[in-house]
């Protein structure tokens, strides 16, 4: 495993594990439990980066002090490892992950759907953004919560509602994995996972979730604070036809955006997903946003 790990590396790239704090993982294999400190330590000998951490069987164990375990065994082994906290958001980790893991999982497993719920657990797009919706105050840098892994370019939505999908996991500043086949992506996918404009709110110095700011029934405004003063903005249609946008930038104050004042100051607007100025806050931004589809902007202030 040594030699798998040195020749990630050699790429560039992190390496991953998976395991589990039970006596077996998802999948039946051997999982952590009784054996946290030993594994650990292995982990770090072979030059691991990442281990999302699981929880099947875990046979009536207290999760925090479960992943506390293998995080001191972590620290013990000596070398940095991020520490992915995965009970499914079942025991809320978002109150006792900080310190312990540096991202949860908040909701069942993802599936490649817009909005979906399945008996086994699986949830779409739309039932993570809901759940994550009043998570924000948790979320910071070095504790993220995770919105799960993107299902962008797996054939189930359409490519508004990947770019949606993209959208939203930026503007809650979660971690940002794909989930697809790398060797097998298409154009648009290429398009959706690459735009740096969009990367560029999830990785934000500042740390801060974007919050909904406006809920209009199934259209909703969404706004992230960016360091240096500057704002991102999503308009998120949620309904099967399209949203003809007409938004008066004074016409309400973004209450947790402190240093972003509409009414004494110009901004430009920036279209994240067509890569050109739109316009600035000076006047309304007009646009027809599809069906499931989204408006992501910037703001930064005109000098």
């Amino acid at each position: 495993m040594k030699y798998l790990a040195d020749y990630v590396h050699s790429k560039g790239l992190k390496f991953g594990l998976y395991s589990c704090a039970g006596s077996y993982t998802c999948q039946g294999r051997p999982g952590s439990r009784g054996h946290q400190f030993q594994d650990a330590l292995m982990y770090a000998k072979w030059g691991v980066d990442y281990l999302k951490y699981d929880w099947c069987s875990d046979e009536g164990q207290n999760a925090q002090a479960a992943y506390a375990t293998m995080s001191d065994a972590i620290k013990e082994a000596g070398r940095p490892i991020v520490l992915s906290i995965c009970e499914w958001g079942e025991n809320e980790p978002w109150k006792w992950g900080k310190g312990i893991g540096h991202l949860w999982r908040v909701t069942a497993d993802i599936r490649d759907c817009y909005q979906c719920l399945f008996d086994w657990g699986g949830v779409g797009v739309l039932n993570v953004i809901d759940k994550m919706a009043d998570l924000y105050p948790y979320a910071g840098p070095g504790h993220w919560n995770d919105a799960e892994m993107l299902e962008v370019g797996n054939g189930g939505m359409t490519k508004d509602e990947y770019i949606t999908h993209f959208s939203m996991w930026c503007m809650l500043a979660a971690p940002l994995m794909a989930g697809n086949d790398l060797t097998k992506m298409d154009k648009d996918t290429h398009e959706i996972l690459t735009n740096k404009e969009v990367i560029a709110v999830d990785q934000d110095s500042l740390g801060e979730q974007g919050r909904r700011f406006m809920d209009m029934g199934e259209k909703e405004i969404w706004a992230k604070p960016l360091a240096n003063g500057e704002l991102a903005v999503c308009f998120m249609n949620r309904t099967e036809t399209p949203w003809n946008l007409d938004y008066n930038w004074h016409a309400q104050t973004i209450y947790f955006a402190n240093e972003v004042n509409m009414r004494l100051n110009e901004y430009k607007v920036r279209d994240l997903w067509k890569h050109k100025d739109i316009g600035t806050t000076a006047k309304n931004t007009k646009a027809t946003i599809p069906a499931h589809g989204v408006l992501m902007v910037r703001l930064s202030k005109v000098k």
